[in-house]
C-alpha cells in the first residue's frame, strides 16, 4: 500500500458523523464504493479495515449491466422451433 494521507473534516450525516475519503487515499487503500469495512477504535486512533468482498447481490449485479457492452437481449427476434404458431 502506498503512503497517502489527507486532512479532512468530519461532517454531520443524519444522526451520525461521516468522513469522506479523498480519491487518492481510497485508491491507495484499494477501497471501492459500496465496499464493506470494519471500523475499530483503539488507544492509537481509528482503523478502517476492508472486509473480504462478498458475492454481489442480484441488485448490485443488475446495476452493473450495460446493454451496449453485453449485447442487450439474448433472445432471438423471431419465434423459432416450437414457438411458431
Amino acid at each position: 500500500m502506498s503512503n497517502a494521507q489527507a486532512i479532512v473534516g468530519i461532517k454531520k450525516w443524519g444522526n451520525n458523523l461521516g468522513v469522506r475519503l479523498p480519491g487518492n487515499v481510497a485508491r491507495a487503500a484499494q477501497l471501492q464504493a459500496e465496499q464493506m469495512v470494519r471500523v475499530t477504535v483503539n488507544d492509537e486512533g481509528i482503523t478502517i479495515t476492508p472486509l473480504p468482498n462478498a458475492a454481489p447481490t442480484l441488485a448490485q449485479r443488475l446495476a452493473q449491466f450495460d446493454p451496449a457492452r453485453h449485447g442487450a437481449e439474448a433472445m432471438a427476434v423471431e419465434p423459432v422451433g416450437a414457438e411458431k404458431w
